[in-house]
C-alpha cells in the first residue's frame, strides 16, 4: 500500500450581512421573603411581555434564556447576615433586521415598569448557510494550496484520503457596539432611532485535508 500522503491545513473565509436583531434583556428582583420574590418577577415579566406586545410583537416570542434565584446576604457587619432572595431572569427577543421596529421596541421596554438591562445584538437567521460556505471556501483552499506544493515538489496529487475536522460553534455576531440610550416619548423620532448599517460578520475557520500523492 503507498502511504505517500500530503496533509494541508485549509483555511475558509466568509461574510454575511446581519438580517436579524436579538435583544437580550434581564429582570433582577430582590424581596425579604421568597414567595414575594418569585410574584414580584412574575409580574414584571408580565409587564414586560405587555410592553412588547404594545410595540408589535407576539409575546410568544420572548423567550428565557436564564432563570437562577439565589439567597442574599449583607456582609457590611461582622458576619453576613441574610437579607433575602434574589431572582435574575434573563430573555431575548429576536427581530427582523428593521431598525423603526427596535426603536419602537426599546421605546416600549424603557417605558416598561420593569426596567430590564438590555443590549442589542446583530446577527444572520441562517447559520448553517454560513458554515458551508466556510467549508467549502476551507476545502477549496486546502485543495489550491495542496496542487501549488505537489507541483513544487515534483509529485502528482492523488485523491482526498481523510479530512480532519474540529467542529464548533460558529458566533455570528456583528462587531457593532450598538448601546442607545434608553429612548423616551420626550425624545425627537430620529433621535430614538437612528438608520445605523451594521458592520458585516466576518469569520474564518481551518480543515486538515489528507491527500495521497503518486
Amino acid at each position: 500500500m503507498d502511504n505517500r500522503e500530503l496533509a494541508v491545513r485549509g483555511i475558509g473565509k466568509a461574510c454575511a450581512t446581519p438580517d436579524l436583531i436579538v435583544l437580550n434583556m434581564n429582570i433582577e428582583v430582590c424581596e425579604k421573603d421568597y414567595g414575594r420574590t418569585m410574584r414580584r418577577s412574575s409580574e414584571m415579566l408580565d409587564m414586560l411581555k405587555s410592553a412588547i406586545v404594545s410595540a408589535g410583537h407576539d409575546g410568544k416570542e420572548l423567550k428565557t434564556t436564564s432563570f437562577v434565584v439565589n439567597t442574599r446576604y449583607d456582609h457590611s457587619g461582622h458576619k453576613p447576615r441574610f437579607s433575602g432572595y434574589t431572582c435574575r431572569h434573563g430573555l431575548k427577543l429576536e427581530l427582523d433586521f428593521d431598525m423603526q421596529s427596535l426603536g419602537a421596541t426599546l421605546e416600549a421596554v424603557a417605558g416598561c415598569e420593569s426596567k430590564p438591562n438590555f443590549h442589542v445584538r446583530f446577527t444572520i437567521k441562517d447559520p448553517g448557510a454560513v458554515s458551508e460556505q466556510l467549508l467549502e471556501s476551507a476545502i477549496e483552499n486546502s485543495r489550491r494550496n495542496a496542487t501549488v506544493l505537489a507541483k513544487a515538489a515534483g509529485v502528482a496529487l492523488g485523491a482526498i484520503r481523510r479530512i480532519d475536522y474540529n467542529w464548533s460553534e460558529l458566533h455570528l455576531i456583528s462587531s457593532t457596539d450598538y448601546q442607545p440610550l434608553a429612548p423616551t416619548a420626550c425624545m425627537d423620532a430620529t433621535l430614538r432611532t437612528m438608520d445605523i448599517e451594521p458592520e458585516d460578520i466576518h469569520v474564518s475557520d481551518t480543515v486538515m485535508v489528507i491527500w495521497a500523492i503518486e
